[in-house]
């Protein structure tokens, strides 16, 4: 019993004299002052003369927004440096299928930097997406789509419908809400039901319709569209009423331009008609005629 006693105090003894050792530790890292003077942007270089960093003495500083609500002060800044895109998609639903369309110039404000951009993506065999807004954001989240769908194919042993899909991606976007992502897509294919047609955007908006266009130039494709648009058309009619669309979208919006690509999408899955060059277009729905000037000429 005396030896147990003996080795409780001095345990004791040294719990105590320890917790001392720390507490005396911690009260000289509070009020120890360490120089910081040699990592200051102030500080002078080593052999450098003064009069080289007249210019550079001062470290540089900014003004702090003077609000006193933030959210919407960060909300206007994004848009105010958020950069200027420009598009033409299309795609509409007639008695054959869905008819998807889209140009190929991808810009930021004045600057082109692509004329080849694939702005209609295949999803699955049955179903497209069009991209209008930011390319990467585009081109991610429909290729995530890709994945879900595919892995909703493997799990229940059917692919998912074109409902299923739109909604699926609505509900990404919207969980994403106010985070600076730029979407604004369709979803087009062919399922069980017959053809579908969605309309989605990056603030988790999504519309059913049997005719959207979607991008900077699509006034003027819905022009077009609305003037020439019949349920009843064969697969030609459609795919030259989409292919003169966006042809006239990017005549008239210098944000669009490249090639108009059209796709079509039936009871067979989708395929790819056609891809002119909007140039090459031009002067086929412009045919040149020759002037009287070059007519006598030639004869002469």
């Amino acid at each position: 019993m005396e030896l147990i006693c003996s080795r409780y105090m001095l345990f004791s003894k040294s719990r105590g004299r320890f917790e001392a050792i720390m507490q005396l530790w911690v009260a000289k890292v509070i009020f120890m002052k360490i120089d910081f003077s040699g990592l200051e942007s102030t500080a002078p270089l080593c052999g450098a003369s003064s009069e080289m960093f007249d210019g550079f003495s001062t470290s540089p500083s900014f003004q702090i927004p003077d609000t006193t609500d933030f959210d919407d002060f960060q909300k206007e800044a994004i848009q105010m440096v958020k950069p200027a895109k420009g598009t033409t998609t299309l795609a509409f639903i007639f008695k054959e299928g869905v008819m998807v369309a889209a140009d190929s110039r991808a810009s930021m404000g004045g600057y082109i930097s692509s004329q080849s951009v694939k702005k209609i993506i295949e999803i699955n065999p049955y179903m497209l997406g069009t991209m209008a807004g930011g390319a990467a954001d585009c081109q991610f989240w429909h290729r995530n789509l890709g994945i879900k769908c595919r892995l909703h194919e493997l799990a229940n042993k059917r692919r998912i419908s074109v409902t299923g899909a739109s909604k699926l991606l609505a509900n990404i976007l919207y969980s994403y809400r106010g985070m600076g992502l730029s979407v604004g897509t369709m979803i087009a294919g062919w399922d069980e039901k017959g053809p579908g047609l969605y309309y989605v955007d990056s603030e988790g908006g999504r519309l059913k319709g049997t005719k959207f266009s979607v991008g900077s130039g699509s006034p003027y494709a819905y022009g077009v569209l609305d003037s020439g648009y019949r349920y009843d058309m064969t697969i030609e009619e459609a795919a030259e009423l989409a292919r003169r669309s966006i042809y006239h979208a990017t005549f008239r919006d210098g944000a669009s331009g490249g090639v108009a690509s059209v796709y079509y999408v039936g009871p067979t899955g989708w395929k790819k008609l056609s891809g002119d060059d909007v140039g090459e277009l031009h002067y086929m729905y412009n045919p040149v005629e020759p002037t009287i000037v070059e007519q006598e000429m030639s004869e002469a």
